[in-house]
């Protein structure tokens, strides 16, 4: 007798308020979810830049870091210089840093 008359109590407003909220924020959390997901493996398939077979660097050169344009590479050096090679490999101009 008691579950009948529950069955016949309406919700309260809050408590509706409250159940399509949370309904809500848990699609809209799964959307940002599958969207994270679909873009790092979207991103991670991109194919590896192509690197020089063999930059032709001076001798007694470290290299502190590689760059790739489209057009040329750039190549900073641990005794302050910038190498700027063409995309086949051969060197083009040499800039020193000021540091």
């Amino acid at each position: 007798m008691v579950s009948e008359d529950m069955d016949e109590v309406p919700e309260p407003t809050n408590l509706r308020f409250l159940r399509i909220l949370v309904t809500v924020l848990t699609a809209v959390m799964i959307v940002g979810l599958l969207t994270v997901v679909t873009l790092l493996v979207t991103r991670l398939r991109a194919p590896a830049p192509v690197a020089a077979e063999a930059l032709a660097l001076p001798d007694g050169i470290q290299v502190h870091a590689v760059t790739q344009t489209p057009t040329r590479w750039l190549v900073t050096t641990t005794d302050d210089r910038l190498l700027i090679f063409a995309p086949d490999g051969t060197l083009q101009r040499e800039v020193p840093l000021t540091p």
